[in-house]
């Protein structure tokens, strides 16, 4: 399976809470709602979710084995990183209007 699209659709500046991220696989299924998460000092994924009578979670989605939920979470936190630092990038190019 492979990952074609990553889309960053929400970034937060406060909390751990990060990003709300959507990923394509195979040109064909996509996955939304993924949080990108940081806390004590490292990014992870969150995948998709709903909550339980009892208040408790329960994943929507899930990768099966370790080694996929590591690619996907590096995809992810890369096209993260990407978007920010696209960000930056345009919020330095825009002119600073000055006072007269």
């Amino acid at each position: 399976m492979e990952i074609t699209d990553i889309k960053v659709r929400k970034l937060f500046e406060d909390g751990p809470m990060k990003a709300i991220v959507s990923v394509t696989f195979d040109h064909q299924l996509a996955v939304h709602d993924i949080k990108v998460i940081n806390a004590r000092d490292k990014f992870f994924i969150v995948m998709p979710s709903r909550k339980n009578p009892d208040e408790t979670f329960r994943d929507i989605v899930h990768p099966i084995n370790a080694q996929f939920r590591g690619h996907l979470e590096a995809s992810v936190i890369a096209a993260y990183e990407a978007e920010l630092a696209a960000q930056s990038v345009t919020a330095e190019a825009m002119p600073i209007e000055e006072s007269v």
